[in-house]
C-alpha cells in the first residue's frame, strides 16, 4: 500500500513538514510496510518556503533585511532542489505576524525588505522565482518593494517620498530610469488566491486594510493615495491597475508586480504543486491523507487540502482529510471532495487540548484513521 501524506500547517501548532511527520510515523506505527510518501503543502501564504524546500530538497539563505516599519531583520529565502528557482515569502520580511498589535501602522509599513530579498537573489545570479504574497503587514501599493529595486517615488519638488501609504498622496512623479534591468530578464511566478482590484470598495485598503490597523477614518484617504499611484503608473506603463483583478492582493503588492514584472498570477495550491511536482508524484498511490488546523467552509475557497483533493480526483485516488477541528456545519459540503473527514477535537478532545499537544493528538486519531482504512 503507498499512502501520500500531504498536509497544510496547523497554524499555531505544527509546520506542514511536522505534521506530515507525524502522519507518516503513525502510519508506520501501525504497518510499517507501508509505503509513505510525505509532500507537505502550503497555499501561498506564511509557511510556504518550507514545504517547498522539504519536498525538493532545496536549501536556504539568509539575508539582513527590514521589517515594514524598517527594523533590521535577518530571514531567509529558498532555492528549490533544481539550483534554479528561487522561493521569497513576502510574509518573511514583509509580514504582519513580524509586528506587535501596537506596532501595526498602515501608514509607515513598507514592502522594502521583500524588495531586498528579491534584489538579493538577483545578485546573486536567480532569474526564476516564486513568490508568495499573503500575509503582509502592508498597503504601500509594493512601493517599498520597488524601492529597493532602484524607482523613486517623488513629490512636486523632486524630493523622495518617505516609505508607507501616507506618503503617496504627496506623489508627483515616478522614476523608473534606475530600476534594476535584471527584473526584465526574469520570471516570477507569484502564489495570489484573491482577485480583488487595487481601490474601490473592494479593493487593497476597504478589504485587507483593517487587519494591518487601517482603521474607518483611514481608509478612504489610503484608497485614495493608491489612485493617486494607480493614476502615476498607468501614465507610465499604460496598464491600469485600478479595477484589474489581482492587483490589490497584499496592500497592493500584487499591481506592483502586474505592473512592472514579467509575472503569472496562479492560485497559491497550484504554485506549491507545481514546484513540487505534486500529480507525478501522487501516482500509484492508495491514498492521500491531508490536513489543516481548521476546516471550515473556507477550505473550498482554495486552500491546500482543496488542491490537493482536486488534484487526486484527477488520479481517482481517494483523500483522506484529518484536520486540527473540523467545523461540524461544514462537514456536509467537505463530504464532497473527501473520502473521509476526521477532526482531531471532537467530543472526546477539545480544542484547547488538541492545540497545546498537537502531535500527540494527531498521532492518536492517525491510527484510529488507518485502522479504519486497513478494514475497508
Amino acid at each position: 500500500m503507498k499512502i501520500v501524506v500531504s498536509p497544510d500547517s496547523f497554524k499555531g501548532s505544527l509546520t506542514a513538514t511536522e505534521v506530515a511527520q507525524q502522519i507518516g510515523g503513525s502510519i508506520k506505527e501501525i504497518n510499517a510496510s507501508i509505503e509513505t510518501v510525505l509532500l507537505p503543502v502550503a497555499d501561498g501564504g506564511e509557511g510556504t518556503l518550507e514545504p517547498l524546500i522539504v519536498a525538493t530538497g532545496g536549501r536556504t539563505i539568509f539575508v539582513d533585511v527590514h521589517d515594514p516599519i524598517g527594523r533590521p531583520i535577518r530571514v531567509e529565502y529558498g532555492v528549490l532542489g533544481d539550483g534554479e528557482t528561487c522561493v521569497i515569502e513576502m510574509a518573511k520580511a514583509s509580514g504582519l505576524t513580524l509586528l506587535q498589535e501596537h506596532e501595526k501602522n498602515p501608514l509607515i509599513a513598507s514592502t522594502y525588505g521583500t524588495g531586498e530579498l528579491i534584489l538579493h537573489a538577483l545578485d546573486n545570479g536567480f532569474r526564476k522565482f516564486v513568490v508568495g504574497i499573503g500575509g503582509s503587514a502592508t498597503n504601500d501599493g509594493g512601493t517599498g518593494m520597488l524601492r529597493a529595486l532602484g524607482m523613486k517615488f517623488q513629490d512636486q519638488v523632486g524630493h523622495e517620498l518617505s516609505q508607507g501609504a501616507e506618503s503617496l498622496s504627496n506623489l508627483y512623479e515616478i522614476d523608473i530610469s534606475q530600476f534594476d534591468p535584471r527584473i526584465a530578464e526574469a520570471h516570477f511566478v507569484i502564489a495570489c488566491d484573491v482577485d480583488n482590484p487595487f481601490v474601490g470598495p473592494n479593493g487593497a485598503t476597504a478589504i485587507f486594510g483593517p487587519q494591518k490597523g487601517v482603521i474607518a477614518e483611514l481608509v478612504e484617504p489610503l484608497d485614495r493615495n493608491l489612485e493617486i499611484l494607480a493614476n502615476e503608473i498607468e501614465s507610465i506603463t499604460g496598464i491600469s491597475l485600478h479595477n484589474l483583478e489581482g492587483a490589490g492582493a497584499a496592500g497592493g503588492i500584487g499591481g506592483a508586480f502586474l505592473a512592472f514584472f514579467p509575472v503569472e498570477l496562479k492560485p497559491g495550491i497550484e504554485v506549491v504543486m507545481e514546484a513540487i511536482n505534486f500529480r507525478e508524484q501522487i501516482k500509484g498511490a492508495d491514498f492521500i491523507i491531508t490536513g489543516e488546523g481548521k476546516s471550515d467552509s473556507q477550505t473550498l475557497s482554495g486552500k491546500a487540502p482543496l488542491g490537493v483533493a482536486n488534484a487526486a480526483k484527477e488520479q481517482n485516488i481517494p483523500v483522506v482529510l484529518i484536520s486540527g477541528y473540523i467545523e461540524p456545519k461544514s462537514m456536509l459540503n467537505l463530504s464532497s471532495y473527501f473520502h473521509l473527514l476526521v477532526s482531531v477535537a471532537d467530543g472526546t478532545i477539545s480544542q484547547e487540548e488538541s492545540i497545546g499537544n498537537a502531535a500527540h493528538y494527531l498521532g492518536i486519531r492517525t491510527k484510529e484513521t488507518m485502522e479504519k482504512l486497513l478494514k475497508l
